[in-house]
């Protein structure tokens, strides 16, 4: 209890994302799109996707046990559990619910949290409830557990090639070498139809794209000049840009991503002219004078701003844009994946660096944060997380899917959605050793889910002692 408010934060962190996915290139081509709208336009490489075998639950479980196996931590060590999640499977039962499932059989129902949902944002709601917890009064030594857990699918259309899929856990508590430095949050919160699921017999969304962008650009300007406020208060100088090493944003598709670090750029040449490029200031003073809404719809302006802040965005937001790129749209786990991008591609130079971070849900729901890296100790090190994220290795592993059968699997889960008494295919040759996948649901709606561990074996939830808590029967 002694180092209750040292550095807390993310001690550990893993992902998963399906091995099935679709390129982005051969998507255009499928759909009659222009060459190079899904792939520049959007800034899009590859899109991953769930098979019948999979949801936001097996990734859920998948992750949680990758995390919980990976650094050696007890199940009963985890007194707080937080899901993320905007992907409805039941409109009562938490996903949190299924994976006590793992900490049931080390009898230890003891965990406090259930699921946060706002589109994008509920990730970030159910990292700061653990991060909250654990600085507070309440916490009791026991480490947070964070699951952010999303399948962004969309019917046909030009939305449907911002989709994706993955699932991020993290454990928080205290001498993390990932801090939070809470004291500098700005958060933006309102009401607006930009994105949003009314039609609870179909997983596909309502979306206003156009004014989807313009509510994420107005809730990143509302949150920066918030955070600027806030540092400026506490730090006694003004804030700019170059007081970060790194910017995470979450990430719909990549080229908003581009135009939002362009706008952060903006922001600061307006807060302090002197405090950019003589050139840059040059290039952006013709806009000066535009209000917020003018500013928002000006194409100029985006692409002088760009242009000038190419330079720093290669530098300070590009490491982080891999698994975005490559995964897609993984809504609540969509600004995580990015982060663990960050580590994967930076982790041996982080020590003592800050990233500032920016998390959107469409509806909306927006906070811009800031965290801290330390070396931190094995097992909770970069170096380690690094190793254990594998980001590589889960990307070099895919199976690229024909976008034939990338619709075809799409119009299975339609059908499927919200339906009863089925069994999966049986088929499980692409999941890895250690995935977890949807066997059946049966006539009461009830979800089925085993643990694929080697060509004839799978895993299976039933009693018994904690170091043995998932036994293998032959199937």
């Amino acid at each position: 209890m002694d180092s209750q408010h040292k550095c807390v934060g993310i001690l550990a962190i893993d992902v998963y994302f399906p091995p099935t996915c679709v390129q982005q290139e051969a998507l255009e081509a499928h759909d009659g799109a222009s060459k190079g709208k899904y792939t520049i336009g959007l800034g899009q490489d590859c899109m991953a996707f769930c098979t019948e075998l999979e949801d936001v639950i097996s990734m859920s479980l998948t992750v949680v046990n990758s995390l919980l196996e990976k650094y050696g931590i007890d199940p009963r060590q985890i007194g707080r559990l937080e899901v993320g999640s905007e992907t409805v499977i039941d409109k009562s039962k938490s996903i949190k619910t299924w994976l006590m499932q793992i900490f049931e059989e080390c009898g230890n129902t003891d965990i406090e949290g259930v699921d946060s949902t706002n589109a994008c944002y509920g990730g970030t709601a159910a990292l700061f409830n653990c991060v909250n917890w654990v600085e507070s009064s309440s916490w009791d030594g026991r480490y947070g557990l964070v699951v952010c857990t999303d399948s962004a699918v969309y019917a046909e259309g030009p939305a449907r090639p911002t989709g994706g899929a993955a699932a991020i856990a993290m454990l928080i508590g205290p001498n993390a070498p990932i801090a939070f430095e809470s004291k500098f949050r700005g958060t933006h919160m309102a009401h607006a139809y930009d994105f949003y699921k009314p039609n609870l017999a179909s997983e596909y969304p309502v979306v206003d794209g156009k004014l989807s962008q313009t509510c994420y650009l107005m809730a990143l300007d509302s949150c920066y000049q918030c955070f600027c406020s806030k540092f400026e208060k506490l730090e006694g100088k003004q804030f700019a840009i170059s007081d970060a090493d790194y910017f995470v944003f979450h990430s719909p598709y990549n080229k908003l991503v581009q135009k939002s670090f362009a706008r952060l750029y903006f922001n600061d040449f307006l807060r302090n002219a002197s405090s950019v490029e003589k050139d840059a200031r040059e290039k952006l003073e013709p806009f000066s004078t535009l209000s917020g809404d003018e500013s928002y719809q000006s194409r100029y302006l985006e692409k002088a701003s760009q242009l000038v802040a190419k330079h720093l965005y290669d530098a300070k937001v590009q490491p982080s844009t891999l698994l975005p790129k490559q995964v897609g749209n993984m809504y609540t786990a969509s600004l995580y994946a990015a982060f663990t991008s960050l580590i994967h591609n930076k982790h041996g130079t982080l020590g003592g660096q800050r990233v500032v971070m920016f998390s959107y849900g469409s509806g909306l729901s927006a906070t811009m944060f800031s965290v801290r890296f330390h070396d931190g100790q094995h097992p909770f090190s970069l170096s380690n997380i690094a190793s254990v994220l594998n980001v590589s290795g889960k990307l070099e592993s895919r199976h690229i899917f024909s976008p034939e059968k990338f619709v075809e699997n799409l119009k299975l889960m339609e059908h499927r959605y919200g339906a009863k008494d089925f069994v999966t295919s049986a088929d499980r040759k692409l999941l890895s050793p250690g995935t977890f996948y949807l066997t059946k649901v049966d006539s009461m709606y009830r979800r089925y889910y085993e643990k694929n561990i080697v060509d004839g074996a799978v895993c299976v939830m039933e009693s018994g002692s904690c170091g043995n808590s998932l036994l293998l029967n032959g199937h």
